[in-house]
């Protein structure tokens, strides 16, 4: 093998290594669990990558408040917290994905279906166990939320 030969071999070897290291950030970065709340239908749709694991109805901002559009990522896990805006409320399996703003559960199960919180997603509180627990199988960086009117 020529020098020149053996020079050009090395070259294609470091390009595909470097493509591959370039390419991992976002592969791990491709969200496994994805989470879609749709404002329109009160409704949110559980999904593992292409597969549908769960439809659920969910509360969302009543009339005044707002609950934020867009793609978030989990960005704090709690069990149980308390709300320390309204009144010690209750928001079991919290899952926080932008600011004070979460997906949780909540005992106002009869409005599940229609707007009726402060900006949080409300769910059943069973439902709100699936999907913490989910959330923590995947893990919060492979989990996409996303929320659309």
């Amino acid at each position: 093998m020529t020098g020149a030969v053996r020079r050009l071999r090395q070259t294609l070897v470091a390009a595909v290594c470097l493509a591959m290291i370039l390419a991992m950030p976002a592969l791990a970065a491709a969200a496994s669990l994805t989470i879609l709340i749709d404002l329109s239908d009160q409704r949110m749709t559980v999904s593992d990558e292409s597969e549908v694991l769960h439809f659920w109805a969910v509360s969302t901002a009543r009339s005044g408040y707002c609950t934020p559009v867009g793609t978030y990522r989990p960005i704090r896990l709690e069990r149980m917290w308390y709300s320390t805006i309204y009144d010690n409320a209750p928001m079991p399996h919290a899952i926080f994905f932008h600011g004070g703003y979460a997906i949780h559960g909540t005992t106002e199960i009869a409005s599940l279906g229609q707007p009726a919180s402060h900006g949080c997603v409300r769910l059943h509180p069973d439902h709100a166990r699936k999907l913490f627990e989910l959330v923590l199988v995947h893990g919060r960086d492979a989990t996409r939320i996303v929320i659309r009117r």
